[in-house]
């Protein structure tokens, strides 16, 4: 094993692995998960000597409490769910807890073509068995590897070519537990040729005194001329840790817009994101923000592989780091020798508001192919004395001024979601956290 796990901290997971398996119909699972354990016991966890790793300390995070397993489902009432609310957001809702899918909490759309349901309740659906595990990116993340292993359930979304969803479907992620717990989601969302669909995600944690650290992998498969757009809404507390991978591919004429919003609360975050082009002509929009404060760490990491010609790809994430918070960023950018007449463009810019806040950003090109247009930058500081004076001039207090600035920085990403209701209540997180 090539990190420092501790022998029973293995015992234990290869125990788990074992128990789940024998309780899986499907031989061909029970072989997915025996290959990812032990594709996991040569990887091991990702320490600081992990060059992808190195500013990140999970092993801290994962080793301060003897964890357990959760794979029975809990019930939560439905005022939990209430919380997760987005006001005036008309939209079907999906409730998830520790990754079990709680119909009667739910309102799914239905209609020809639409497929919505408990993974575990469809391993043989076509978009299962086609594409399940099949995204070659997760096999170089061991945590992903891991939750391969071990994962109980997690939500199964399809849609048929030509089918739409006619609004949006906002997924509850409800993480609670009665002791410390380690949480393994896994989701596969397929939207065939030309379906198109609007999916938002949150996450609430009721009140308690446990930890739960969610492990969480989504696949998503955007076929042929088919387009999604994604917006993953980032809230906690101190009794949550989260490593949140997502592995998207895209085929030709395929549109993907992902948004990634991490808010003030929970300790340690990390986002893995990673886009496979596997079609000409795709259309790639990543934008993210990230605003962390205390002691809060925030890792963002991500990959846009440019496989096929002719596509083009556009990614912006902004940090606002207050107190003592640290932030992360690596954004790859891979063009390989096929994909001619790549357009691929990345930036990274932070503002540092607090004495002892810091930023660590690594953006990456790494380019083969040579009829390209490609482009990367990043930037770090605070604000503006002269905007300040400005404002301060004009009777605006200290405080005001900052939350009108971070107010007009995140602007580039909050103005980008198209669902008004969510980007009114995304502005009115950000100058709530801003006025505090």
């Amino acid at each position: 094993m090539t990190s420092d796990i501790t022998l029973p901290f293995y015992q234990a997971l290869t125990t788990d692995v074992n128990a789940l398996s024998a309780c899986q119909a499907q031989d061909e699972l029970q072989g997915i998960r025996q290959e990812a354990l032990d594709r996991f016991s040569v990887m091991g966890l990702p320490t600081l000597k992990t060059e992808a790793w190195r500013y990140s300390n999970i092993q801290r995070y994962l080793k301060e409490f003897p964890y357990e397993l959760l794979y029975a489902t809990t019930t939560v009432p439905a005022s939990v769910i209430a919380q997760a609310a987005v006001p005036e957001l008309d939209c079907y809702r999906i409730v998830l807890v520790n990754g079990h899918l709680q119909a009667d909490l739910s309102e799914l759309p239905a209609g020809k073509g639409i497929t919505i349901g408990a993974l575990s309740a469809h391993t043989q659906a076509p978009g299962f068995t086609r594409w399940f595990n099949k995204q070659h990116h997760l096999a170089q993340e061991s945590l992903a590897t891991l939750n391969t292993a071990l994962f109980a359930d997690g939500l199964y979304i399809e849609l048929a070519a030509n089918t739409v969803i006619d609004k949006p479907v906002h997924i509850v992620h409800v993480y609670t537990a009665a002791q410390h717990a380690f949480i393994q989601p896994r989701h596969l969302w397929v939207l065939n040729r030309n379906a198109a669909a609007t999916i938002i995600q949150s996450s609430i944690h009721p009140d308690t005194n446990a930890t739960a650290f969610a492990n969480s992998v989504l696949e998503t498969v955007i076929e042929e001329n088919a387009e999604l757009w994604h917006y993953n809404i980032q809230q906690g507390d101190q009794h949550f840790r989260e490593v949140h991978t997502t592995a998207a591919q895209q085929q030709a004429n395929s549109r993907y817009h992902h948004f990634n919003f991490t808010l003030p609360g929970t300790p340690f975050t990390r986002n893995n994101l990673s886009v496979a082009l596997n079609g000409s002509y795709t259309e790639t929009n990543l934008n993210g923000l990230y605003i962390a404060n205390g002691s809060q760490h925030v890792d963002n990491h991500t990959f846009m592989d440019h496989i096929m010609p002719n596509c083009n790809s556009n990614e912006l994430y902004k940090g606002v780091l207050l107190d003592s918070a640290n932030g992360v960023f690596t954004g790859r950018i891979l063009v390989h020798q096929e994909a001619q007449k790549t357009n691929a463009f990345q930036q990274n810019n932070n503002l540092l508001l607090g004495a002892k806040s810091d930023i660590n950003s690594q953006p990456q090109l790494e380019i083969y192919a040579d009829d390209v247009k490609c482009s990367h930058g990043f930037t770090a500081g605070q604000f503006s004395e002269e905007s300040m004076f400005y404002l301060r001039s004009r009777g605006i207090g200290e405080d005001a001024a900052k939350a009108l600035m971070v107010n007009a920085f995140s602007h580039d990403i909050t103005d980008e979601v198209k669902v008004p209701a969510l980007q009114h209540y995304l502005q009115e997180q950000i100058a709530a956290i801003m006025n505090n």
